[in-house]
């Protein structure tokens, strides 16, 4: 499958020539290659930290072996090559591999299960090297590596059998080796590492059991909790371990914390981890929108999970949540200059932030590169009953079937209009399903082959199945109303009660000001000012251009209130409306708002703010009656 031109196929273009150029140049300058140039005995120097730097070098590489599939890129390849050679002679005879520990501790192997992350590198080399292999047929430069090392924590894990990985990873990580490898061992080691977690043996500083996952049994937890990243990483490994294992208690448990997650821990961007401290989850409907983490990695981690939950099941909520979380948790963690990045995505910041070139602890950046460079395998997947596509991207289809190949190319101009056209240009001559997600939101989806309306509803795992003999010229025409539709919270959600929020299709829309010369209300960065959104009128649209982008604004009417000015006491009588406040000589000088005129309200997508300039933004907004 190959991606057509349009919305994330641009965001590929972008990630080849800017991010991962980007991301080279910063293994350079923050010293990850020269740590494992170090290891190689090329280098000396003094060790950059954190313990886990060689999982971005791997990530990147990732990137590149994906982008292979698109083209190669000199620059890209001369990385690859010689970063796979230094990797070579780093690694010791027996096949272990770790800058860190060969640089920092030779000896201490496996020392430190809670945050020494040695398995949590592995895993990242090892999803490098199946990245490769998928690619254009070419010689394996890192898949002997990856071998050699997966064959050695067999043995070293054999001989540990307490050591749980504080970081999952390697369990996903090493069931992909297995079905591009083959080697029942690599399989066995990912279930048995999975099935040590449980028994509260993992702590750190002020890290407690349950940040790592290890106070219960994987298949007995009903409920997401501790670090974010961690969990979902550990629980698209569940996913991979039920597939291939067949053990039901596997899926039972992530569809109890997908259900967990999505009912009470899940930001409307698809962002999970409400608490700094940690990286974590918090309680339920604990989200506030101004303190959420909301790490990108995490985002990532979802949409590897939904993933896999989608192929699982055959569930298009999984797949929707993955369309949630790409377009917003996911993307606005990506400059839209392609060399900037969020490590931290809030609903809400009161004075504005930049991204970052790059960070000490790099882990996002790299993983954008790797998801963007792969998302082709998101889109669609094939079944014995045909084609089921997940996310409405142009790209050209290609299946094998058991009764011939079907090829097709999709258009679509989404996520800015709503329709899909699928043209089939190969089909075998029996039957065939072409099933289509229909987004919760969308429920008006209408479907046409060659100009005759299909009168078929979504099935009870909500795609559109259309089952026919498909020949080459059929078109398949997808349409759905891409109307601003406004959102409220779960009362339950303290920080959020009386809010409103603004959707469009898939994407989720914040309130930024155009500038710093915005008017004072919108601003929110004046004491004595305050804005709130009416929910009655219409909400209109229209084009605008947001850091060199075109993309759709949704604006409605807003109202301002004037407030007190100077240092007053932030709360009055409900009683009296703030009048009289202060007249007694003891009483605080409070005072409440009066209100004054309309004025007009723009959201753009959430996705792109921070763009032009440090400006305050916020995705949920006080609902204002007329």
């Amino acid at each position: 499958m190959r991606l057509g031109d349009g919305f994330w196929r641009d965001r590929q273009v972008r990630n080849r020539e800017v991010t991962i150029p980007h991301g080279i140049e910063m293994l350079e300058e923050w010293g990850s290659l020269n740590n494992l140039r170090m290891a190689a005995g090329e280098s000396s120097g003094e060790y950059r930290l954190p313990v886990f730097m060689d999982s971005d070098v791997y990530k990147v590489m990732e990137a590149v072996a994906w982008e292979r599939q698109h083209g190669l890129e000199p620059a890209h390849e001369r990385f690859f090559e010689q970063t796979a050679a230094l990797l070579s002679k780093a690694q010791e005879p027996e096949g272990y591999l770790n800058s860190y520990v060969q640089v920092v501790q030779p000896g201490k192997r496996f020392a430190e299960p809670a945050m020494g992350h040695e398995l949590y590198c592995a895993g990242h080399l090892f999803q490098a090297a199946v990245a490769e292999a998928r690619g254009p047929r070419r010689e394996a430069l890192l898949g002997p590596i990856a071998l050699r090392l997966a064959r050695h924590l067999v043995g070293a894990m054999r001989e540990r059998p307490g050591f749980v990985p504080g970081h999952p990873e390697v369990e996903m990580a090493l069931v992909e080796m297995y079905r591009q490898n083959g080697g029942p061992e690599l399989l066995d080691l990912a279930a048995e590492l999975a099935g040590r977690r449980g028994r509260s043996t993992l702590t750190s500083g002020g890290f407690g059991p349950e940040y790592f996952q290890d106070e219960m049994e994987l298949a007995k937890a009903d409920k997401v909790r501790g670090h974010a990243v961690r969990a979902l990483y550990l629980l698209s490994g569940a996913a991979d371990l039920f597939v291939e294992t067949g053990r039901p208690e596997l899926l039972e448990a992530c569809q109890a914390q997908w259900d967990d997650m999505v009912s009470s821990k899940a930001y409307l961007t698809g962002g999970v981890g409400s608490r700094h401290k940690d990286e974590a989850f918090g309680d339920p409907y604990e989200l506030p929108p101004d303190r959420a983490y909301c790490e990108t990695c995490a985002a990532v981690a979802s949409v590897m999970w939904n993933w896999r939950m989608t192929l699982a099941t055959g569930q298009a909520r999984y797949a929707e949540l993955t369309e949630r979380t790409l377009y917003n948790g996911f993307l606005a963690g990506w400059g839209l200059d392609a060399k900037s990045f969020f490590y931290v995505n809030p609903l809400q910041s009161r004075t504005g932030v930049s991204r970052q070139r790059w960070y000490r602890c790099a882990c996002c950046p790299p993983n954008v590169m790797r998801l963007v460079a792969s998302l082709e395998h998101y889109v669609a997947s094939r079944s014995a009953h045909g084609l089921q596509l997940h996310q409405f991207v142009p790209a050209t289809i290609s299946l094998a079937l058991s009764g011939g190949r079907f090829r097709a190319d999709v258009d679509s101009a989404y996520p800015w209009e709503g329709w899909l056209r699928l043209r089939v240009e190969e089909a075998p001559e029996a039957p065939m399903e072409i099933a289509v997600r229909v987004p919760s939101w969308a429920p008006e989806l209408a479907a046409e082959v060659n100009g005759s309306s299909e009168q078929v509803g979504p099935g009870p795992d909500g795609y559109l199945h259309l089952r026919r003999s498909w020949r080459p010229g059929d078109e398949l025409g997808i349409s759905f109303p891409l109307r601003p539709r406004l959102v409220r919270p779960d009362p339950r959600i303290d920080a959020l009660r009386r809010c409103v929020a603004v959707e469009r299709g898939p994407l989720v829309y914040c309130f930024e000001p155009p500038g710093p010369e915005a008017a004072p209300g919108l601003r929110e960065q004046a004491p004595d000012a305050l804005a709130g959104l009416l929910g009655a009128p219409p909400i209109t649209e229209r084009s605008a251009l947001v850091g060199g982008e075109k993309v759709i604004e949704l604006v409605g009417q807003g109202r301002a209130f004037s407030l007190p000015g100077g240092r007053r006491w932030p709360y009055y009588d409900a009683a009296g409306s703030g009048r009289g406040a202060g007249t007694h000589p003891n009483a605080p000088t409070g005072g409440g708002p009066s209100r004054e005129s309309s004025f007009e309200m723009a959201a753009i997508p959430y996705f792109a703010w921070a763009n032009r300039g440090e400006l305050p933004m916020r995705v949920w907004v006080p609902e204002i009656a007329l």
